[in-house]
């Protein structure tokens, strides 16, 4: 479990969703073993951010210390659950992918890999964390009646 604040700089999370996006783009358009190999290092990134802290991933990593500095302080600090979900969820889509073209699934592969592509695209572009909403859609579903 992390020990970080539970909190992120958004711009820090589109910063990723660029980068991720540029990774799986370029999956897109090499051959394997290359795909793959983007394909697998993407999900590794996920799961930095995953099961340790988003922050601390490479990518939040490389936004803290060479972005970051040159902004001006964010208006508003967010919750890091919703990103860590998206970043679990990043995983699962990357991993089945991975594991869809080394099954030699081609096709499908490149399906799955889309999905999180899209994902990714929609945040950089326009801010919209669908793992984000994914994470507040269930904790809607699953709060107490009463609550």
């Amino acid at each position: 479990m992390s020990t970080d604040l539970p909190q992120v700089d958004p711009r820090g999370m589109r910063f990723a969703a660029t980068l991720t996006s540029i990774v799986l783009a370029t999956a897109f358009v090499v051959d394997s073993p290359v795909r793959e190999l983007l394909i697998g290092l993407q999900a590794v990134v996920f799961a930095f951010g995953a099961f340790g802290s988003v922050r601390r991933a490479p990518y939040g990593l490389v936004f803290a210390r060479l972005i970051r500095p040159h902004l001006a302080p964010p208006e508003a600090l967010e919750d890091a659950r919703p990103p860590r979900f998206a970043q679990l969820v990043g995983f699962g889509f990357s991993t089945m992918s991975l594991l869809l073209l080394v099954l030699g699934l081609t096709t499908a592969g490149l399906v799955v890999a889309g999905f999180a592509l899209a994902a990714a695209l929609l945040n950089a572009t326009v801010g919209l964390c669908v793992g984000c909403e994914g994470y507040l859609l269930l904790r809607r579903l699953t709060a107490p009646a009463n609550a």
